[in-house]
């Protein structure tokens, strides 16, 4: 009887050991197919819900700071606004205005005021600019209007999205069912397991922002992103977001397909008698330096001939009036440090300009401090369309690059070349005045070099880029003093240098790594050595200038040159 007990109370423990474990494992094998092949049914929301008023977003990603009013008055924050628009729109905050620059529009808005100003002309807006909590806000209209940028709002959740021209969005949509109240999950990830963010019906549109195998990752108009499975969408179609038309500069437009034979025509005290200047084959632009900055106002002095004009384009010439900072730093600094100051110069070259019946405006800003680079950038944004609407060229000359602070490192090529018709590169001064060492002013390996750098390193067209080149260079004289060499400079132009040639009977002989004819000569106890400017180095940088497809040429000064200068330039407009 004990033994039966025994037997029976074993077994029925057996029994509740089989079914406990049969229990585990049917509850382990109901959670692995609930985890593990059942899709998520649970719902989530966005991060940014909550977050954000109004969520701004650009090519799927969400973006800090929120959108104000809505519909037609919607505004964007101006932080957003530089982002992803353009990070050239600049606030001035002493007179609390932001100003912004398009080729062809300069636009100057005030906080709360309705009345702005493009191209200095007012102009009625339909809302105002505001500024809260320290942030300013623009009107998303006038962006649409200047930039062509597409603006989105969702009534439902807020979200702005912003699309800018030249995007390529592509969509799909969810496919159609015959089946009741029938939606796809947009996932937080590509998994079946992963929570969902919404139930979206058939037809729902959605923008590819990306794929994950067998999923897309996509947003929704009211800014949800997240990943769909692929069989549940059908082809949406695709297109690009339209581009505004850029055409070239009223000014430009004239030299299409030409090149640019442009010389400097330096001014000092006495103006150049037309009638003495004689032919110039082959040139036809002269940039004469009449103009100057002569304060911290932005104020311009005028050297400007009318008769070196009518002369010139009896000629066929055309003249860009070349207009320096007179190379004095701390004017430069405050003639450029607001709107007001960089609008007076600017007006009154324009004003210069119709005067004298100019065809263009050449800007030369030397000896310049490099915290003011950026304000010197912003002054040829503004200059340029209101220049446009003159119909002039406008050109800015450049030098080669280098960690001088107030010879190059200012010069910023890579913003300055989208504004302006012409980067003009000083490709001379190589060894300067005070150079410690004798050498060429300019050696055509250094030439060419100082070339495809900003080329290369800004992303300047070669077809926007003209190449300066020097008609002068430089007599070295040495000295031996205590076994050192003691070197001093004297520019002279193309002519003297071929009197000193046959004063000294003198033989130039070709130097390969210059490129360049060399002589030398002894007076008394001094070294004197000229690394030649001639027919032969004018004609390899013209050379140059063709092969790496540049704008052309231009010259400093005319009054250096020979008779055969103008015989070699005259190649690069052939």
């Amino acid at each position: 009887m004990d033994t039966r007990r025994m037997k029976h109370g074993k077994a029925r423990r057996k029994s509740k050991k089989g079914w406990l474990l049969f229990l585990v494992l049917m509850i382990a094998g109901l959670w692995w197919v609930s985890t593990e092949v059942l899709p998520n049914r649970e719902h989530t929301d966005p991060e940014w819900l909550g977050k954000y008023e109004k969520p701004i977003f650009s090519d799927g990603k969400l973006l800090e700071g929120s959108a104000i009013g809505q519909g037609e008055s919607l505004k964007l924050p101006l932080p957003v606004i530089q982002q992803v628009i353009d990070d050239t729109i600049l606030y001035e905050e002493e007179t609390q205005s932001v100003i912004i620059t398009t080729p062809r529009k300069l636009v100057l808005l005030k906080t709360d005021e309705k009345t702005g100003q493009i191209n200095n002309k007012p102009v009625e807006l339909r809302f105002a600019p505001e500024k809260q909590d320290e942030v300013i806000y623009l009107p998303a209209d006038l962006l649409t209007e200047l930039y062509g940028v597409e603006v989105h709002e969702d009534d439902g959740s807020g979200a702005v999205l912003l699309m800018t021209p030249g995007e390529q969005v592509n969509h799909v949509t969810v496919k159609e069912s015959s089946k009741k109240d029938f939606t796809v999950a947009l996932r937080e990830e590509g998994s079946i397991h992963a929570p969902i963010l919404q139930d979206m019906k058939s037809g729902t549109k959605l923008r590819i922002l990306g794929e994950q195998e067998e999923w897309y990752y996509v947003q929704l108009y009211n800014g949800y992103t997240g990943f769909v499975k692929k069989a549940s969408t059908v082809e949406g179609g695709s297109r690009q977001v339209p581009e505004l038309e850029q055409a070239l500069s009223p000014g430009k437009e004239k030299w299409k397909s030409k090149k640019v034979n442009l010389t400097w025509e330096a001014v000092y005290q006495v103006a150049p008698k037309p009638a003495s200047i004689g032919e110039l084959p082959g040139v036809n632009v002269v940039s004469p330096t009449w103009f100057s900055l002569i304060d911290g106002e932005g104020n311009v002095k005028s050297k400007a001939d009318p008769a070196y004009v009518k002369w010139a384009h009896n000629q066929g010439m055309q003249v860009w009036g070349l207009f320096s900072n007179s190379f004095e730093p701390d004017l430069t600094t405050e003639a450029l440090s607001s709107f007001d100051k960089r609008m007076t110069t600017i007006l009154q070259m324009l004003h210069y300009a119709e005067l004298y019946d100019l065809d263009g405006i050449n800007i030369d800003y030397e000896n310049v401090y490099t915290k003011d680079g950026p304000n010197l950038t912003q002054f040829m944004r503004e200059l340029r369309p209101l220049a446009s609407e003159y119909g002039l060229v406008v050109s800015i000359d450049v030098t080669p690059k280098s960690t001088s602070e107030m010879w190059s490192a200012f010069l910023d090529r890579r913003a300055l070349a989208p504004v302006v018709d012409y980067l003009i590169l000083m490709a001379y001064d190589e060894h300067w005045a005070a150079s410690p060492v004798s050498g060429s002013v300019a050696s055509l390996p250094w030439v060419e070099a100082s070339v495809n750098r900003i080329l290369q390193e800004d992303g300047v067209d070669p077809d926007q880029m003209i190449l300066g080149i020097p008609l002068y260079t430089r007599v070295w004289s040495e000295t031996k003093v205590d076994g050192k060499t003691k070197v001093k400079s004297k520019a002279i132009g193309m002519k003297k240098a071929k009197e000193i040639i046959e004063t000294y009977k003198l033989t130039p002989e070709f130097s390969a790594d210059t490129g360049q004819n060399y002589v030398e000569y002894k007076e008394g106890d001094v070294l004197n050595r000229i690394w030649l400017e001639d027919a032969v180095s004018l004609q390899s940088r013209v050379d140059l200038a063709k092969s790496l497809g540049l704008a052309g040429v231009a010259t400093w000064t005319r009054s250096f040159a020979s008779a055969e200068a103008w015989d070699v330039l005259k190649q690069i407009i052939e």
